[in-house]
């Protein structure tokens, strides 16, 4: 009898489009032929980007942890008079884009806690610090929360506000907030963000407006593996008809200092296998968004390596500065140079290239 995962391997070579159902299953595998799936999601990775490992020389801004919300996941925010508060003005803002211009990174990425007192100006405002200061670094920043948050706080309507944003300096935005697209889960692991509906509505409208978007999920918590396809389901959709999302980052919980895991709630993070079949499985699911990154903030540099092998295209970023994974208990977060890219690139037989964003090579 046909084994129905080899066979499913085989169809997927041949141009198969899988189904929610049969994403499932391909995850749910726990013994050898989790090799046979990364082997397949690298040989269709290797189809459609080529052979080599890229990555962005990349500078975070985390500009405030003061937020309104508690997720249960997150253990970077604080509230109003907590030890630990901060809240960056407007010179150290410009101070850190000077920073970035000495680093020569080509992105800024910035994306912060709730402020009580932030508003629509507010985000625009660091947007347009930032670009006064550094006018040829890409900004990649905020999220659909933020732009919820923001425009409500304005009286504006998202669409308003992204337009403001664009016209302030914003290259693309951050496809984060997404944690799992079910809102079952969200109710336990973040009750005070955006439903569902309101952050896809929010990355099409943003895709709509010509503001490119990536695609993330965070897994590895107390959501199903069905959880997980329903979330790539709705991502898969959205790109066949916005062709908005540049890349697909899949996140791996970081459980150690968190609310949801001291509480019993959540596991103890995804496991090595979890971390692999969600770059393979993603891959073959996702099969019109063209790259797949590795976070190494979230599994480290050997995991993320393997990852590389089982579908990915790209290692992330160069991220100088990492809070939010730190926060939640990530170790080595602040850097990873390209020379030590450059030896993990180099042991898988691939070229290392340094790009954009939007994924044109420097």
């Amino acid at each position: 009898m046909t084994d129905p995962v080899r066979q499913l391997l085989d169809d997927i070579l041949g141009g198969y489009r899988l189904t929610a159902k049969e994403g499932v299953l391909l995850m749910s595998v726990r013994d050898r032929r989790v090799w046979d799936i990364a082997s397949v999601a690298d040989t269709v990775r290797e189809r459609m980007t080529g052979n080599q490992v890229t990555y962005v020389r990349n500078q975070n801004i985390n500009v405030t942890n003061i937020c309104v919300n508690s997720c249960g996941f997150c253990g970077f925010s604080k509230k109003p008079g907590d030890a630990g508060t901060f809240l960056f003005g407007t010179e150290e803002i410009r101070e850190k884009a000077v920073l970035a211009r000495k680093r020569k990174v080509t992105e800024i990425c910035t994306v912060s806690g709730l402020h009580p007192d932030f508003d629509a100006s507010s985000y625009t405002g660091i947007i347009q610090t930032l670009h006064d200061e550094a006018p040829d670094i890409h900004i990649h920043a905020s999220n659909p929360m933020e732009i919820s948050y923001g425009a409500r706080n304005s009286g504006i309507t998202t669409g308003e506000m992204l337009v403001e944003m664009k016209g302030a300096g914003l290259g693309s935005l951050c496809g984060t907030a997404a944690e799992i697209l079910v809102d079952e889960v969200r109710e336990v692991i973040c009750a005070g963000k955006i439903r569902t509906s309101e952050w896809e509505r929010i990355i099409r409208e943003a895709h709509l407006l010509g503001i490119p978007t990536t695609a993330t999920i965070m897994y590895g918590h107390c959501e199903t593996v069905q959880d997980r396809l329903r979330h790539l389901e709705i991502l898969r959709n959205i790109q066949d008809d916005t062709h908005g999302f540049t890349e697909f980052v899949p996140l791996s919980f970081v459980h150690m200092n968190t609310r949801l895991f001291r509480e019993g709630t959540a596991r103890p993070g995804a496991t090595g296998r979890e971390d692999l079949m969600m770059v393979a499985v993603a891959r073959l699911f996702l099969d019109n968004i063209r790259h797949i990154q590795v976070s190494w903030v979230k599994t480290g540099v050997k995991m993320a390596q393997l990852g590389l092998l089982a579908g990915a295209d790209d290692i992330g970023g160069t991220m100088f500065e990492e809070s939010i994974s730190k926060g939640a208990g990530a170790s080595n977060t602040d850097y990873l140079d390209p020379s030590s890219m450059k030896i993990l690139a180099d042991d898988l037989g691939r070229e290392l290239r340094q790009r954009t964003t939007l994924y044109a090579f420097v």
